[in-house]
C-alpha cells in the first residue's frame, strides 16, 4: 500500500465533504484490511511516514480525518480508512495532543479546546477529560480518538482550578459546560 494511493483515495472523499464540515462516515464503511504503512504519530503530536515528517498538516488532517482505533483489540491498534481498504499505522502514545483553550464566555463557564490538528470543541461530557493510570491527561476528541493534555495546558489548568475535599484525598477540580473535571488528587 503506498501513500500515493491512499492520498489519492482521501482526495476523493474531501473533496465530496468540502461543502460539509462533517467528517467521513467510516463507521459505515468495512473495507479489507490491506496490511501495515509506515505511517507514525509520534508522542508529541508530530507525523512521520517513511521516517520523514509531514509538512503539509492540510494532509495530516485529512488523514486524521479518517483514522479509526480498533475498539475490539486493547486500543493499542490505528487505522486509517477509505471505502476500498484499511491500513494499519502506528500510534506511540495518542494520536493527537491538546495544545490550547479559552473560554467560550465572559462567565468562563464553558472552555473551548484545540488540538494541534485545530480540532476545536467544548470540553463537556462528549469530550471528556480522563486521567490513565501513569495520572496522564487524556480528552477524547472525537469517535474513540484521544488528545493528550499538554503539559503547558495542565499547568494552566492547575492554576484555575479550586482545591476540593473529597472521600479520595483533595482534589483539583475546575467546571466546563457544566461538568466537573478532576486534574487529579494533590498530595
Amino acid at each position: 500500500m503506498s501513500l500515493e494511493k491512499i492520498s489519492a483515495q482521501l482526495s476523493n472523499i474531501n473533496e465530496s465533504k468540502k461543502s460539509s464540515v462533517s467528517l467521513p462516515p467510516i463507521e459505515k464503511w468495512n473495507p479489507p484490511y490491506c496490511g501495515e504503512i509506515d505511517i507514525q504519530v509520534k508522542a508529541n503530536g508530530d507525523w512521520f511516514y517513511g521516517g520523514t515528517i509531514f509538512k503539509r498538516l492540510p494532509l495530516v488532517k485529512l488523514f486524521a480525518s479518517v483514522m479509526l482505533r480498533d475498539e475490539q483489540s486493547d486500543g493499542d491498534d490505528y487505522f486509517l480508512v477509505t471505502p476500498v481498504e484499511k491500513v494499519k499505522i502506528e500510534v506511540e502514545d495518542a494520536p493527537f495532543v491538546l495544545t490550547q483553550w479559552a473560554w467560550q464566555d465572559t462567565e468562563k463557564s464553558v472552555m473551548i479546546v484545540m488540538t494541534n490538528l485545530e480540532d476545536e470543541f467544548v470540553l463537556d461530557n462528549k469530550h471528556p477529560l480522563t486521567i490513565n493510570s501513569k495520572g496522564e491527561l487524556y480528552v477524547t476528541v472525537r469517535r474513540n480518538l484521544l488528545a493528550k493534555v499538554h503539559r503547558n495546558v495542565y499547568y494552566q489548568w492547575a492554576d484555575l482550578a479550586k482545591e476540593v475535599v473529597t472521600d479520595n484525598g483533595t482534589q483539583l477540580i475546575f467546571t466546563s459546560a457544566g461538568y466537573e473535571f478532576n486534574l487529579g488528587v494533590i498530595d
